[in-house]
C-alpha cells in the first residue's frame, strides 16, 4: 500500500524518514490500538495501587483511573507530536511511572490517607513536574553534568530496586490486601492469585506473539470473571457510573504544597528522567535517528509538562512507558502519528467511568497475580541492564550490593522509621526506592567519578517478551537523520 505524504516541516520541505510518516487512517487506529493494549494494564494499576492503599471509595477509585487514562492520551500526544521544543518527536507512548508508587503511598498514608492526603500528593506532583520541565531548559554543558550522574550501573540498580520493591505491594494484594496481611491472608484471594499468574505465564508462554503481548490484561479479565461467577467481584459501582465523565482540574480540592513530600516526588522525578533518557536513545536506535542532548532535553520537557499537567488533573507523574519501546522495536512500526492515535484513543477511554468502574471491581487477588508478573518482569529489565556493567569489578558489585541493601532497609525494619523520625521525614526516607537509588547515585560517584563520555550512548533497548501484529506495508528503515522540523539546533556537548 503506498504511503500516505508525511506531515511537513518547519521549514516547508517534506520529511521522508519513516517516524514523520502519517499512515492511512485505518492502520493508525489499529496500530494505536496495539499499543494501548500493549500499555492499558501497566497505566491502570498505579492509580489501583495508590487508591486501595489511601483506602479511596469505588467512587474515587473509578475518578482516579479515568483521570490517569486521559491525561496518558494528552501526554502521549505531547511527547510524540511535539509543541514547539517540547516532545521528543518520536513514537514514545506516555505513562504513569510505577517509581512513584511507593513514594506517593507513603506520602498519602503520612497525610493520612483519604483526598487529603490526595491533596499533599498533588501538590508534590505539580511542583516537581515543573522543576523537571525547567531542568530541560538548562545549559547543554549543565544537563550533560547532571545527567552523567546515572550512568547504566545506577540506572540498572534503580531499575531493579524498583521491581523488588514494589512485589511487596503485589504479595499483599495476593492474599486478600494489607488489612488481612497481619490475620494470614485470605486463601480464596491467594487461589484467585494463584491462577491468575498460572494464566499469565502460560499465555505468555505458549500464546501467539499477539496474545503473549496482552497475557496480563487477558488475566487480570479471566481472572475477574471466574471471580464475578464465584460471587467474589462486586460490579454495582459499574452500574452506578455515567457512561461519559469529564476528568476536572482540582477535582478532590487545591492541592496543598508541603516540602517533605516535594523533595520526595523530586527524587522520583530524577529518576524518571533517566527510565526516559534511556528510552529515548533506545528508540533513536531502533527507529534509525540519532539522538541528542536536544533530542533528550525535548523528551525530559513533554515529561515534565506532563507530570505538571496530571498533578492538575488528578493523576500522577508521567513517564516514557519501556513496554511501548519494545513494541516498536517488535512491529518495526516507526511513525509517532501512530502514539498520536493510541493517545487519541486513551483520550476517549477516559471518558469512559463504567470503563473504569469495571477495572476497579478488579478483586484483589487477581490484580496481586497479575502484579507480581509485572513487577517481577520490572526487576528483571533492570537486571538486564546490569548485564551491560562490568559486574567483575569489584566497585561496581559494590555500587549494586549496598544499594540494594539500602533499599531493602525500609521493608525490613519499617517500625524504625515509625518510632524514631518525624512523620514528614519518615515519609521521605522510609521508600526502598529512594534510599537505593541515593545510595546507588552516592557509591558511584565515590567508586566511579563523573565519566567523561555520554553515560548512556549505549543505552539498552527494553527488555521483555513483548510481541504483536505484525505489520503489513512497513516503512523501511531510513538512513539515520535529524528531524527537519527540530526547532533549534542542538547545543554541542
Amino acid at each position: 500500500m503506498a504511503r500516505v505524504a508525511a506531515r511537513l516541516s518547519d521549514n516547508g520541505q517534506q520529511s521522508t524518514h519513516p517516524v514523520d510518516e502519517v499512515l492511512p487512517l485505518p492502520k493508525l487506529a489499529l496500530y494505536g490500538f496495539q499499543h494501548v493494549l500493549a500499555f492499558y494494564a501497566g497505566a491502570v494499576i498505579v492509580p489501583i495501587l495508590v487508591g486501595s492503599a489511601l483506602k479511596l471509595t469505588p467512587e474515587q477509585l473509578v475518578y482516579l483511573i479515568n483521570a490517569d487514562l486521559f491525561t496518558c492520551g494528552i501526554a502521549s500526544i505531547i511527547q510524540a507530536w511535539g509543541i514547539g521544543r517540547i516532545g521528543a518527536r518520536l513514537p514514545i507512548v506516555q505513562g504513569v511511572t510505577f517509581t512513584a508508587v511507593s513514594p506517593m503511598i507513603a506520602i498519602g498514608l503520612g497525610a493520612g490517607g483519604g483526598t487529603a492526603a490526595l491533596l499533599v500528593i498533588y501538590g508534590a506532583v505539580i511542583t516537581a513536574g515543573i522543576a523537571t520541565f525547567a531542568f530541560a531548559w538548562m545549559p547543554a554543558r549543565v544537563f550533560k553534568i547532571v545527567m552523567a550522574l546515572f550512568p547504566p550501573v545506577v540506572t540498572g540498580t534503580v531499575i531493579t530496586i524498583l521491581g523488588i520493591v514494589l512485589l511487596p505491594v503485589a504479595l499483599k494484594d495476593v492474599v486478600g490486601g494489607a488489612p488481612l496481611v497481619g490475620d494470614g491472608g485470605d486463601p480464596t484471594q491467594l487461589a484467585y492469585a494463584a491462577g491468575t499468574m498460572l494464566f499469565v505465564l502460560v499465555v505468555m508462554r505458549l500464546g501467539q506473539a499477539f496474545l503473549s503481548s496482552i497475557a496480563v490484561l487477558l488475566g487480570l479479565v479471566g481472572g475477574t470473571l471466574v471471580a464475578f461467577a464465584l460471587g467474589d467481584a462486586k460490579f454495582e459501582a459499574v452500574s452506578a457510573s455515567d457512561w461519559v465523565g469529564v476528568t476536572t482540574p482540582f477535582h478532590f480540592g487545591a492541592p496543598k504544597f508541603e516540602w517533605f513530600p516535594i523533595l520526595l516526588m523530586l527524587i522520583v522525578m530524577l529518576i524518571t528522567m533517566v527510565e526516559t533518557t534511556g528510552d529515548t536513545y533506545a528508540v533513536g536506535e531502533i527507529v534509525g535517528r540519532d539522538i541528542d542532548s536536544e533530542t533528550v532535553a525535548r523528551a525530559l520537557r513533554a515529561d515534565g509538562a506532563a507530570t505538571a499537567i496530571g498533578g492538575l488533573l488528578n493523576s500522577f507523574p508521567y513517564v516514557a512507558f519501556a513496554e511501548n519501546v519494545g513494541l516498536v522495536r517488535v512491529t518495526k512500526v516507526k511513525s509517532r502519528f501512530v502514539v498520536v492515535a493510541a493517545g487519541v484513543i486513551m483520550i476517549i477511554l477516559g471518558l469512559l467511568p463504567k470503563a473504569a468502574a469495571i477495572v476497579a471491581a478488579i478483586p484483589p487477588g487477581v490484580l496481586g497475580g497479575a502484579a507480581t508478573v509485572m513487577f517481577g518482569m520490572v526487576a528483571l529489565a533492570g537486571i538486564q541492564t546490569l548485564g551491560k556493567v562490568d559486574l567483575k569489578e569489584e566497585k561496581n558489585a559494590l555500587i549494586v550490593g549496598v544499594s540494594l541493601a539500602f533499599a531493602l532497609f525500609p521493608a525490613t525494619v519499617p517500625a524504625f522509621f515509625e518510632k524514631h523520625m518525624s512523620v514528614d521525614t519518615a515519609s521521605l526516607l522510609n521508600s526502598g526506592v529512594t534510599l537505593g537509588a541515593t545510595a546507588a547515585i552516592l557509591l558511584n560517584l565515590l567508586f566511579n567519578g563523573l565519566p567523561s563520555g555520554d553515560p548512556h550512548a549505549a543505552a539498552p533497548l527494553p527488555a521483555g517478551p513483548v510481541a504483536l501484529i505484525p505489520p503489513q506495508d512497513a516503512p523501511e528503515a531510513a538512513t539515520p537523520a535529524q528531524d527537519e522540523g527540530e526547532d533549534a539546533p542542538a547545543p554541542a556537548v
